[in-house]
């Protein structure tokens, strides 16, 4: 019986050592002065936390003494957070006091109108995603993370190299205009080449405009524009580190350090890397699945501390790239050769941009961004070096008045391109003719306040181009909110112009495949936009969340320049479109999250991009009707864990076929790639983070390159008008044509990464 009374004293004893190990913390988290229900509150670096009862009130026990970061969250509200130092004494108390946040659709933007502004009283509908965002689904370069993003799709134009291009609402990439802190860094050859090496640890947000945009951004903003956002030094972390590693032997590398440059310059520096040197193949076509890519990035950005707050800020970056692909037998010592073919791409590029706010009482701000671009490249026995420099400024005023936001600006491109082809020489004379284009331009916008709840927009820009002239872009935007600011509509129209440059921005021009044949001198592409757009958010009494962002939209091109790769096998045919191009259609983005930490991002777009020209409508080649795409994330928060799953879905697109008797399918199937991930917090500077891609391990047909056995057509016979000639080894009239892509080839891989963040 004693050792009864023995073993209920000793338990009494552990016991009371547990309790004394633990301390209650207690707490209320309020909103205007009422109990927030549902909230979450959460104690980083011991994975442990609560939610608030219909009073508001929560307690968590802390098994430990010392410093910690106790955060309380819920969807529509900012994230509050107070460091907290546990006392001898077991109990504490805090209270939490929550700012509404528009369930994340009231962030600041700049890339509608070029001033911030919220993005719910923005007249321009823009979409933002965070650096949060892509970390669910971690990707070495910016171009391969915008997979996630509704009516967005990376596009790959080669089998053999992999370059690619950005479609938005299924227009080609040079339709794009690709923005880094507002300032036109990527156009011209890095459409195509410059995509790649922007350090993803530095990035604040994305913003993406659907839509011309050329109004304020002048050319090649036709389809729409994205623009990089990166941190600024005072707010981004002392150090983080980001490395990841694949299946396949890929691995990438993020790093971002902030310095104080003397007292007044706040200096970030980021660099990026990464590596893949092991040739696959596993569809067995004899060529690369994957280019084996080695590159280097490096990027800083500097703030100066000036008198009465005015804005000086300047960033540079410079990155090189080696890659290639080809036959699994290529080397660098058969470069240029046609024994084995490999297509063998060296890019080197840098960048520098700035702003700086003039020390005047008015607001005037000049922007500026210049870069060069050296292209060193070889498809097979075609040799393409280009060089190619630009600089760009512009001086803007802006005035706010009672009812009225004008915006002045003064802007100057000046373009220099200079490469081995036909393109910059003269026909006649022999002799190399570099491309030199001046665009001066002016642009005006008044944003006018109608009523509390309604603006009106209204902007033009005039540009003078020295080769083909004067350009006209004019632009008008409504928009009406309701009191409460859950619903905004707003209705877009607007006019882009784009100078095409085919052997920047086309890399079938380039595969030495075919032949480039110009019909006609090339004339600047117009378009007329019409969209609208509605946004709606829904709170449920239990805090739940439902956010809707629907838009349709319609586009008119004149002048389109269309590639005709039918008239002549062996050939592509440019000119400027007889006729008319279409791209209209409707997209929904919706937002759903739950108290107990599920959210839910989703969106569709369906379209129809068609060419009409003699009366005869056609789809344009390599553009989905119907695209979808979801981002899944659940967060355990007592176990420190969150698990993501996105993914993707396109219907079939059209592809270019070699001609009547080429056997491949003339549409894609139907397709998907998924990925899930698990991310786990280990204390508060470290975070592991692994999982698979390409669940479904889809991948395209493995007769996708045409004739991959003779890439140089030793073995083709040409007619005398330079179309193929059936044979018995031939029987489809083919050539080597790497141009039928409309998917990567890599199939299922697992992944795995480490995180490191030092905050102070």
């Amino acid at each position: 019986m004693k050792y009864k009374y023995i073993f209920l004293l000793i338990t009494s004893l552990l016991s009371l050592d547990s309790v004394a190990q633990n301390y209650l913390l207690k707490g209320t988290v309020l909103f205007e002065g009422e109990p927030v229900e549902f909230a979450n509150v959460y104690v980083k670096g011991l994975s442990i936390g609560a939610v608030t009862d219909s009073s508001g009130s929560f307690s968590i026990n802390i098994p430990e003494t010392g410093n910690f970061i106790v955060q309380a969250s819920m969807v529509g509200f900012q994230t509050a957070q107070q460091v907290i130092k546990i006392p001898n004494s077991k109990t504490s108390s805090l209270v939490f006091i929550l700012k509404e946040m528009d369930g994340g659709l009231d962030e600041v933007v700049v890339s509608g109108t070029m001033q911030e502004v919220s993005k719910l009283d923005s007249p321009v509908p823009v979409e933002v995603y965070s650096a949060n965002f892509f970390k669910a689904n971690p990707t070495p370069s910016v171009f391969e993370s915008l997979q996630n993003v509704n009516g967005v799709r990376p596009q790959i134009n080669c089998n053999v190299c992999n370059t690619g291009d950005i479609h938005i609402n299924g227009l080609e990439g040079p339709y794009t205009m690709v923005l880094i802190d507002g300032m036109p860094i990527v156009s011209g050859l890095a459409t195509v080449y410059g995509l790649t090496g922007i350090p993803q640890a530095l990035i604040d947000r994305v913003e993406v405009v659907k839509g011309p945009a050329s109004t304020l951004y002048g050319s090649e903003a036709v389809g729409g524009l994205i623009n990089v956002i990166t941190k600024k030094p005072e707010l981004a972390p002392l150090v983080s580190a980001d490395f990841f590693g694949t299946g396949w032997a890929e691995m990438n590398l993020d790093l971002g350090m902030r310095s104080n440059w003397g007292k007044n310059i706040q200096s970030l520096t980021g660099v990026n890397a990464f590596y893949y040197d092991n040739p696959i193949d596993k569809n067995e076509d004899g060529f690369t699945d994957v280019t084996l890519s080695k590159r280097i990035s490096f990027f800083q950005k500097i703030n100066v501390q000036r008198p009465a707050n005015r804005l000086f800020t300047m960033a540079g970056r410079y990155v090189y790239e080696d890659r290639w692909g080809g036959q699994m037998g290529w080397s660098s010592a058969n470069r240029g050769g046609d024994e084995v073919y490999g297509e063998s791409i060296y890019t080197s590029r840098w960048e520098t941009f700035g702003t700086w706010q003039l020390p005047t009482s008015e607001s005037l701000n000049f922007q500026f961004s210049v870069n060069g671009h050296n292209q060193n490249s070889v498809y097979g026995t075609t040799v393409f070096k280009a060089d190619q420099y630009i600089g760009f400024g512009q001086l803007t005023w802006s005035k706010a008045a009672e009812r009225h936001g004008l915006l002045l600006g003064l802007a100057y491109r000046y373009t220099f391109y200079d490469d081995n082809t036909t393109a910059t020489s003269d026909l006649i004379s022999d002799s190399n003719e570099p491309s030199v284009i001046h665009l001066p331009g002016a642009f005006l916008q008044d944003e006018i306040k109608l009523t509390s709840n309604q603006s009106l927009l209204l902007g033009v820009r005039y540009d003078y181009n020295s080769i083909h002239g004067s350009i006209f872009s004019p632009r008008v935007n409504y928009k009406l909110s309701s009191d409460d600011k859950s619903t905004v509509f707003r209705l877009s129209a607007g006019n882009g112009f784009r100078v095409a440059n085919v052997f920047t921005e086309d890399h079938a021009a380039l595969t030495g495949a075919r032949e480039v044949i110009f019909t006609e001198e090339l004339k600047p592409e117009q378009s007329w936009n019409v969209n609208a757009n509605l946004v709606k958010k829904i709170y449920s009494d239990n805090g739940t969340f439902i956010g809707m962002d629907g838009s349709a939209f319609y586009t008119y091109f004149t002048n389109r320049i269309v590639p005709d790769y039918k008239t002549n096998p062996n050939q592509i045919i440019y000119s400027n479109l007889d006729g008319s191009a279409v791209s209209k259609g409707v997209s929904l983005n919706m937002d759903l999250a739950w108290a107990n930490g599920l959210t839910i991002t989703t969106g569709g777009t369906l379209m129809d991009v068609s060419i009409v020209e003699e009366g005869v409508r056609t789809r344009q080649l390599l553009t989905e009707r119907f695209s979808g795409v979801w981002s899944v994330g659940y967060e355990f928060f007592r176990l420190g864990l969150t698990m993501d799953y996105t993914g993707n879905v396109y219907s079939p697109m059209r592809l270019p076929l070699l001609g009547p008797l080429d056997d491949r399918p003339d549409f894609s199937p139907w397709y998907s790639i998924q990925n899930i991930q698990l991310t786990k917090s280990l204390g508060k500077k470290w975070e592991i983070y692994g999982g698979v891609k390409n669940l479904l391990n889809f991948t395209p047909p493995n007769n996708s390159i045409a004739r991959a056995f003779d890439p140089f057509d030793k073995d083709v016979v040409f007619a005398p008008n330079g179309s193929v000639v059936p044979t018995p080894n031939n029987p489809n009239a083919l050539t080597f044509d790497p141009t039928y892509v409309f998917a990567p080839n890599q199939g299922v891989r697992g992944f795995l990464g480490v995180r490191f963040t030092v905050s102070d």
